[in-house]
């Protein structure tokens, strides 16, 4: 990622974070705050969420390689667009921690990840990286608390083994990314949701990375 970006050239943010981590929040927030379009994630039109969670093995390929296209058309407009845009939860982290879990888990079969992981490939020899990266880092506690306040029902099924096999990952994830610039936020004892001070606190730390972009 060049360094020599100016302001005009910063397209693309994104934040990452496990289920419940607040990412749909702080990108409605971030987006307000700064002029910039969302990209939410495709959960309530999503046509395989809901049996996804009932039958896991079943419908995992099927759930992946919809989130797969779903984010590229994503990333695609944004880079070919005029506008910044921040996008809840990257292509990345479908390949690198949903797609590889479900495999470790017995829930997809190798020769279903083999073939996403390389459609992944395909798709990202096209895009680039986000030139800001936003990791909310949470406890399992802290997202089974975010999971159960805002009670969706489809995500009632899902185990805490399940959640922290996704944790572990994020964490090795982002430990070695370098794909670009990368913002780590801890969630854990803050509330940008509710307490306007947390979300100015974040604000300024975020405008603090942009200017270190241009």
């Amino acid at each position: 990622m060049s360094s020599e970006k100016t302001s005009k050239e910063i397209k693309y943010v994104a934040v990452a974070g496990n289920i419940g981590a607040g990412k749909t929040t702080l990108c409605t927030h971030l987006g307000k705050n700064f002029g910039w379009d969302v990209q939410y994630e495709s959960t309530d039109d999503n046509p395989y969420l809901n049996d996804f969670y009932g039958d896991m093995k079943r419908w995992s390929f099927n759930l992946q390689v919809y989130f797969l296209n779903s984010r590229y058309r994503q990333i695609l407009k944004i880079l070919n667009g005029e506008k910044t845009v921040i996008q809840d939860r990257t292509i990345f982290e479908d390949a690198y921690i949903f797609a590889p879990n479900l495999h470790d888990m017995g829930l997809m079969t190798t020769r279903d990840f083999e073939n996403y992981q390389d459609l992944f490939k395909t798709m990202t020899s096209q895009i680039q990286a986000p030139d800001l990266l936003i990791y909310l880092k949470a406890d399992i506690s802290t997202l089974v608390a975010h999971i159960q306040a805002r009670g969706r029902d489809y995500e009632g099924n899902m185990s805490l083994d399940y959640l922290k096999r996704l944790n572990k990952r994020y964490e090795d994830w982002i430990a070695e990314y370098t794909e670009g610039k990368l913002l780590v936020i801890d969630v854990n004892n803050i509330d940008f949701k509710n307490n306007q001070e947390d979300l100015g606190k974040v604000i300024n730390m975020i405008q603090g990375e942009l200017h270190g972009l241009f």
